[in-house]
């Protein structure tokens, strides 16, 4: 069940505007009543400074957390900052997310390299001890190539057969080839069923207005439910 209005306003009034704009491309994709829960992974390699500095990233997590209130019971989004490996997933709520993502990345230190593989590992290791009836929907944070391509189109299409649908969102004026790459993965010769997606946001990722943003974030999803549940994958 989603989290009213009512409580998203007692909790978390900063929020509400964010909830609203999320409610409606849901319910323009026909998403309303679905459940999953939302992840989010945020890449802290050194080239992310800014993005940290500038409060992108933290409103990033701010639309996420807003997307998960409609989506999961909770009130939670557990949070995988990675660079040249993942840390542990720390869990932002409603009732405590302002200004938690720079706390949490000064926390960590040293900015390093872009692992990829490590950040989507972390959170299949964390969904599958969780064990939630509902699918996983990971906005997954970048803004440039991993260091191994090899090992994180592996991860990628090894999870195919998961109930976790990978929605990459890339920040900066990079080209993105490979998460294009990923996005166009062939189905089936390199997995199950195509659990991905890619929105570039470009090098200012706030100006883009909350609406559009949540409409592309929505885009691929349903296409993924419809097929993991052909496939099995979801019942």
């Amino acid at each position: 069940m989603p989290i009213s209005m009512e409580k998203v306003q007692s909790t978390a009034p900063g929020l509400i505007d964010l909830y609203k704009a999320a409610k409606v491309s849901l319910d323009k994709r026909g998403l309303s009543g679905e459940s999953a829960a939302v992840y989010l992974v945020l890449d802290r390699s050194g080239s992310m400074r800014r993005f940290y500095k500038d409060g992108t990233v933290q409103h990033l997590a701010e639309q996420a957390l807003a997307l998960s209130a409609h989506l999961d019971d909770d009130g939670v989004v557990p949070v995988v900052f990675f660079d040249k490996g993942a840390y542990p997933p720390v869990e932002v709520g409603l009732d405590r997310y302002q200004g938690r993502i720079n706390e949490e990345h000064e926390r960590l230190g040293h900015m390093g390299t872009t692992n990829y593989a490590a950040a989507m590992q972390a959170v299949i290791d964390h969904y599958q001890a969780a064990a939630p009836a509902a699918p996983a929907f990971v906005l997954f944070q970048t803004d440039g190539s991993p260091n191994s391509r090899t090992a994180a189109e592996k991860v990628l299409c090894d999870a195919s057969t998961l109930p976790i649908f990978w929605q990459f969102i890339g920040f900066g004026d990079d080209e993105f080839k490979f998460l294009r790459k990923l996005d166009d993965l062939p189905v089936p010769r390199k997995r199950a069923i195509d659990n991905a997606a890619f929105f570039p946001a470009g090098p200012d990722p706030r100006a883009i207005a909350d609406n559009d943003l949540y409409r592309s974030l929505m885009d691929e999803f349903p296409d993924w439910l419809n097929a993991a549940r052909a496939a099995g994958i979801l019942t």
